[in-house]
């Protein structure tokens, strides 16, 4: 979530503010949307380069990665050709309204590939668009300005219109801008972090409400929704059991109980240690482990295909 760092006249962080998503907010968006959507077929039109913001298709290891997560939660989907937006729009609606709704859609939305800037259009597949550009935002990107002046030179507005020369350039440039963005992104991502994790560092033992952001084996990371924060809790602080990591399922689960913990689980933590230089957190599970009854199921699957692929392809020496 956005997270608003409101910081005291000495520099240190008074409070953190996790903004409310009004309707006000998604109708802006939309009208940002359409103006974007504008803008590119405009100079398509006019047949003047431009920069695309573009969105390939989940990679089929994702698609099928997808697939499998599903089937634990009673879900089909078909196989073989490649998804279409509409499809992920109908998976969202079947589960609307169900327990596994945060699930579901926290899956959906990892599984999805990076938007990046190219000269070459391949369209916009998660908002479903066949040409999409960067024209207008609340803050300025380079990508907007490109754009700009390609209006500029198509619509003969005066100076400052995209030139011949620069518009050859325009692939190396949008390979550059992606760049810079994601670097940009994971720079303001760790600033906030450890400004974050600092104002938290005064309410180290007390309990908070999370929620389960990611699985691994190694553990579980929790985000706290009132501060748009993260932290981890070690799988061996988890008491009671022995817990397996269920790939598929997205959880850890006891291999004795068969209960665990799963991606977008709402529990009650509480805040152990905090690193403030390197924005970490460490806490402890309050909640008790869940019934994950397709758990096992999957876990031994995964084994049984593992040994099946293991049999068939018999020995094997050292490749030359």
């Amino acid at each position: 979530p956005e997270r608003k760092i409101l910081l005291k006249e000495d520099g240190t962080v008074d409070r953190v503010v996790v903004p409310d998503r009004l309707d006000a907010h998604k109708l802006i968006e939309e009208f940002m949307i359409q103006a974007n959507v504008a803008a590119a077929e405009t100079l398509e039109a006019k047949k003047e380069s431009l920069v695309y913001r573009i969105h390939d298709a989940p990679s089929l290891a994702k698609q099928e990665s997808l697939r499998e997560f599903l089937q634990t939660l009673g879900l089909s989907l078909a196989r073989g050709a490649q998804m279409r937006p509409n499809q992920f729009n109908g998976i969202l609606e079947r589960v609307r309204g169900a327990d596994n709704e945060a699930l579901v859609n926290e899956v959906v939305l990892r599984s999805q590939s990076q938007a990046e800037y190219s000269p070459k259009n391949i369209g916009h597949f998660g908002l479903n668009l066949k040409r999409y550009a960067h024209f207008t935002s609340p803050i300025r990107r380079y990508a907007d300005l490109i754009v700009h002046r390609g209006l500029i030179a198509a619509l003969n507005l005066g100076p400052g219109g995209l030139t011949q020369q620069e518009a050859e350039r325009l692939e190396e440039v949008s390979a550059l801008i992606s760049a810079t963005e994601r670097r940009a992104m994971a720079a303001e991502r760790d600033t906030v972090d450890r400004l974050v994790a600092a104002y938290l560092a005064e309410r180290i033992d007390e309990r908070f409400d999370a929620r389960i952001s990611g699985v691994t084996k190694a553990g579980l990371f929790v985000q706290l929704p009132q501060f748009g924060a993260d932290g981890f809790i070690p799988v061996s602080s988890l008491d009671g059991d022995y817990y397996i990591y269920d790939e598929t399922a997205r959880s850890l689960f006891g291999e004795r109980t068969g209960k665990g913990y799963q991606l977008a689980d709402r529990v009650e933590v509480r805040l152990i240690e905090v690193a403030p230089m390197a924005g970490a957190m460490r806490f402890e599970m309050l909640t008790d482990p869940k019934p994950l009854p397709g758990s096992k199921r999957s876990f031994h699957k995964a084994k049984g295909r593992a040994r099946a692929s293991q049999s068939r392809s018999g020995p094997r020496g050292r490749r030359r």
